[in-house]
């Protein structure tokens, strides 16, 4: 009978989500609200690199669909931990609310943590749908505007400089890719900035425009069956359609494949598990932070080879 109670009650819950899921873009559109950019007392603007000599590169990390506080995930915290404690050369932001337009925790709101203690899986469906709305085509470029903006001024309160050179490195995770590939033009405006895309199981529709990226690196894996879905859900993913920001991109040779296998999108075989062994004696977690600190230093290395080339 309480079970039926509760399946009674997550119905409504969940048609009112998806109604409400619209709501923060739309009052960041109409101007009714203004997206938060403060922080709270310990929470830093950025961590590793000190602020007072310009960083090899800002990494901006953009979480799952658990991100609901300022703080970082369980699984996402150690993924920073480590990229933090390998490459102290880096200046890292892992603050940003990719499901928010408006920069607001999901656990911060009162309705929300009442919500937490009884019905949890909104806390994730809330996130969920969000990327949905992100991926529509009527909201898409709100949505983009938003968080782009979002990224940029905390940027800055971390000490970016706009038209610096300083590379910005959009390292995304699961649904956080649909945020970092849509925040690329609104950036690139901003700042000027050297942008550089990192997608770990990227969960996105294809649509944005990369044009303005340098480039794009695909973490993968064949286990990764819920990366998978987002290739078949989405048209624009389609070689099919060719005009798609993605496979605009892809014959542009600016999307590059490198596979994880066999780690899954979640659970103790996820990218970024720390107990599973490879064959080599590194963890699924060593293994992605090694890659990603890989492909920031070629990077670097490139664009600084580039930049003594110049006459």
């Amino acid at each position: 009978m309480n079970h039926f109670l509760w399946v009674c009650a997550l119905g409504p819950a969940l048609l009112a989500e998806a109604l409400l899921a619209r709501y923060e873009v739309l009052a960041y559109s109409a101007g009714w609200r203004a997206p938060a950019t403060e922080l709270p007392d310990g929470v830093p603007y950025a961590r590793g690199a000190a602020p007072d000599s310009p960083p090899d590169a800002y990494l901006v990390y953009l979480d799952g669909i658990g991100k609901r506080r300022l703080r970082d995930t369980r699984d996402g915290g150690q993924l920073v931990k480590a990229l933090i404690a390998g490459a102290p050369e880096l200046r890292v932001l892992g603050q940003v609310q990719p499901y928010s337009p408006l920069a607001e925790p999901l656990a911060d709101r009162p309705a929300w943590a009442w919500l937490r203690r009884r019905i949890g899986l909104l806390l994730f469906l809330h996130n969920v749908m969000q990327i949905f709305v992100a991926a529509d085509h009527r909201y898409r470029p709100l949505y983009n505007q938003a968080v782009g903006c979002q990224i940029a001024t905390q940027l800055r309160l971390a000490g970016y400089q706009a038209d610096s050179g300083v590379p910005v490195v959009l390292l995304s995770y699961s649904g956080g890719a649909q945020v970092a590939t849509g925040a690329v033009d609104e950036l690139h405006t901003q700042l000027r900035t050297p942008l550089l895309l990192i997608t770990l199981g990227g969960f996105h529709n294809g649509a944005n425009d990369l044009t303005c990226a340098e480039h794009v690196h695909q973490l993968t894996s064949a286990s990764d069956w819920i990366e998978r879905v987002g290739t078949w859900i989405f048209p624009q993913r389609w070689r099919l359609f060719r005009r798609s920001g993605w496979n605009r991109a892809r014959r542009a040779g600016k999307i590059t494949v490198h596979r994880l296998d066999p780690a899954t999108h979640l659970g103790p075989r996820s990218y970024i598990s720390p107990q599973v062994q490879l064959p080599d004696g590194r963890s699924h977690l060593d293994r992605t932070t090694d890659t990603v600190i890989a492909l920031i230093r070629a990077h670097h290395s490139a664009t600084v080879t580039a930049r003594d080339l110049l006459p």
